[in-house]
């Protein structure tokens, strides 16, 4: 079971989601070591940093995805409402309907319709859905994913005859339409053109209101655009990714209190 969430003064759902010195490995091997983190509810924290030095992998920790890779393991906590999702009796796919995942390519089912496509998640689920609810469910996800009015007349054609944007866009409605707490996303915008990446930032952003957001990116100015905190990973001894430094992106940006960061958001290196 997951603790009921804690709300704000006004009431509304929060979610505590952190990050207690986690360390990934490969074969035995460490790929990120000792990262802890804090995700303040309802708000996009970024991670940055040069290729190879474990933002995806620590990533993957988040909601179990990483230990589904052979010879895999993870040490640490990741704890959501309180409870460790790596406790022993806790499900891989409890983690997974909490905490979505968009990945770096586009991931349409490519036997399934568009509408099909967007309320894939709710079959996985094991939820008993009706035809009629699984299509209102599709236009509203649809519409939150700002998607619906460029589809709603061929919402019967395979997801895949969409365009890259869109059917990144595609993915981001499936995720959501099971209301997950946490929405992570592995470099989301990277294979798309200026327009598309510009409209899924819209979305982040918008998304935001409602859930907390992780996002790894490879885009400085991206992380500035959406993301209200940053985190700045490096590869340390060994090659092993280790969490340099996390604060508020305007002062990550601008005043770093770290002059590897200061290197690498000027771009001496990375």
């Amino acid at each position: 079971m997951i603790a009921t969430p804690p709300q704000s003064a006004d009431g509304a759902e929060q979610t505590d989601f952190k990050a207690e010195n986690v360390t990934a490995y490969y074969a035995g091997r460490p790929a990120c070591r000792d990262i802890t983190l804090t995700f303040p509810p309802n708000s996009v924290t970024a991670l940055i940093g040069p290729s190879g030095c474990g933002k995806s992998t620590f990533l993957r920790c988040l909601n179990r995805l990483h230990e589904e890779i052979p010879n895999a393991t993870v040490d640490g906590v990741v704890s959501l409402n309180g409870t460790n999702i790596y406790d022993k009796g806790f499900e891989p796919i409890v983690a997974r309907r909490n905490i979505g995942m968009i990945l770096q390519k586009p991931s349409p089912f490519p036997t399934m319709a568009i509408w099909e496509n967007a309320v894939a998640g709710l079959r996985f689920s094991g939820r008993s859905v009706g035809h009629k609810e699984q299509r209102e469910v599709a236009e509203r996800v649809l519409r939150e994913a700002n998607l619906w009015e460029e589809v709603k007349d061929v919402l019967d054609r395979p997801g895949v005859s969409l365009s890259g944007g869109q059917q990144q866009r595609l993915c981001v409605a499936r995720a959501i339409a099971v209301r997950p707490r946490i929405l992570l996303m592995d470099e989301p915008a990277s294979a798309l053109d200026p327009i598309s990446t510009s409209r899924l930032e819209d979305l982040v952003v918008e998304l935001s209101k409602e859930m907390t957001i992780i996002i790894v990116t490879h885009n400085l100015q991206q992380a500035a655009r959406v993301a209200k905190n940053t985190a700045f990973m490096l590869s340390g001894e060994e090659r092993v990714g280790e969490l340099i430094e996390v604060g508020t992106t305007d002062q990550i940006f601008t005043r770093p209190n770290d002059k590897r960061t200061e290197d690498y958001i000027t771009g001496r290196f990375g």
